[in-house]
């Protein structure tokens, strides 16, 4: 619902714009997630972020793998009668004090991963924003809108000629692959 306001928002504020000032407007788009998967550098952030990831998933095993030894054995001492009630209810907090110490350490992996995603992805988004304001000051851009937001498409419709993507490509220093650009 958002992304559908943030469309209709943008459509209306170009035709308004169209209307007050029809020659000075020119827009452009590209793909900026297609630009940064270009840069030199994606590969080292991917790298990163997933020797990270990897990081906290064997941390988040090791939790799993002792919880589970201290289930199976409470369990094999419940089922053998080896185990006195008073001892079993400190297990069983025991046992219920892991699983929210899991719990909680998968939530904070997960917020702690994204955290290391925006703070390695800030900088290249940084420069192909730069790029981008060169080009469109260069090119007498008024607008230049990203033709999609992750999986989201925003630009449904534009005349090719209005792809900047190569000439972005072009001021990062990146020839655009052999095949068609997005």
């Amino acid at each position: 619902m958002k992304k559908l306001f943030i469309v209709i928002t943008l459509f209306t504020a170009i035709t308004v714009s169209k209307s007050y000032a029809q020659s000075d407007l020119k827009i452009g788009y590209t793909n900026v997630d297609y630009v940064l998967n270009l840069l030199p550098e994606a590969k080292e952030i991917e790298a990163e972020l997933t020797a990270y990831g990897k990081q906290l998933e064997s941390q988040l095993q090791s939790k799993m793998a002792e919880f589970q030894e201290k289930l199976n054995d409470y369990q094999t001492k419940m089922s053998s009668g080896e185990m006195l009630p008073a001892v079993a209810r400190d297990k069983e907090t025991e046992l219920n004090g892991l699983r929210q110490s899991i719990e909680k350490f998968q939530r904070d992996a997960d917020a702690s991963l994204q955290k290391k995603q925006v703070d390695l992805l800030q900088p290249a988004y940084e420069k192909i924003q730069n790029a981008i304001n060169v080009v469109a000051e260069a090119n007498n851009y008024s607008h230049v809108f990203s033709s999609d937001v992750g999986a989201f498409a925003v630009l449904l419709y534009a005349n090719e000629d209005s792809n900047i993507t190569d000439l972005v490509l072009a001021e990062l220093g990146i020839e655009a692959p052999v095949e068609a650009s997005e």
